[in-house]
């Protein structure tokens, strides 16, 4: 397992502990405390990232660990590079460029439904589904009609480099859309790409969602409101700043419906 994202669907299938070895950064809030202690027993190859929290692993030491499955894949490791070793590959859809068209819950869903079919957990998987459908109506059901906001989800560099922009072909789209806002980028097709602070500023969001891979929350923000222009900004002068971990909004996972949940948690209190 080299990403954080399919550990909560592999727990609520009953099936992490298959997981013979893990890498990359899995942060303690993703996780109740079962799942947590689920994954803590599973060995860690490595966390190493680089600053846009990309894991830093060679194929050597995923093959070495002799896998009959890879969930996640980087730079380094691919079906392609994973081929000659017989070892299969899943990828959530959205990091490799397979969803077709924008992004919505049901992409969610479908993973889940895709992770109980390779696992054998059909039924299980539909329940999950069931669940999470459940929680997010109840979610949308807490939205006034009359949320007219606006927002950016931004992914900045910490310390100072590129920012990102997520646009409709990322799930933090629909999570927003649910939300009652509208994506400030939302007339990009895209899942993410860079942005200038100017364009963030032309495009002057009610409200910003900053993810991050991991870190203090209080330096993803500082990457934003140290940005040329940003102090007039009005989510920077409102407090409407929202920093999340990045599985939070994207890829389409469970924790996106998390994600959610916080968001709107959020939305009432700045009202």
């Amino acid at each position: 397992m080299l990403k954080s994202a399919a550990a909560v669907t592999l727990h609520e299938l009953g099936v992490l502990d298959r997981v013979v070895a893990r890498a990359g950064v899995y942060p303690a809030e993703y996780y109740d405390a079962d799942t947590l202690a689920a994954i803590d027993e599973v060995p860690l190859l490595t966390d190493r990232t680089d600053t846009s929290g990309h894991l830093q692993i060679s194929r050597e030491e995923v093959v070495a660990e002799t896998p009959d499955l890879v969930l996640g894949q980087t730079e380094t490791i691919t079906r392609d590079t994973l081929a000659s070793n017989d070892i299969a590959l899943i990828e959530e859809p959205a990091f490799c460029g397979s969803l077709d068209g924008d992004a919505t819950f049901d992409d969610l869903y479908d993973q889940v439904r895709l992770y109980g079919e390779v696992f054998e957990r059909t039924d299980e998987a539909d329940a999950y589904v069931a669940e999470l459908e459940e929680r997010v109506a109840a979610v949308e059901a807490r939205v006034p009609t009359d949320e007219d906001r606006t927002v950016a989800v931004l992914y900045p560099t910490v310390g100072g480099g590129v920012t990102y922009a997520y646009g409709r072909g990322s799930m933090s789209a629909p999570l927003v859309e649910a939300a009652g806002l509208e994506n400030v980028f939302g007339d990009v097709g895209d899942r993410v790409f860079e942005v200038s602070a100017e364009e963030i500023v032309a495009r002057d969001p009610d409200v910003v969602i900053l993810l991050r891979s991991d870190g203090d929350p209080a330096e993803v923000t500082e990457a934003l409101t140290s940005l040329p222009g940003a102090d007039a900004l009005r989510a920077v002068e409102s407090g409407a700043i929202l920093p999340l971990l990045l599985n939070y909004a994207e890829p389409p996972t469970p924790l996106a419906v998390d994600g959610l949940e916080q968001l709107v948690d959020f939305l009432e209190q700045t009202r």
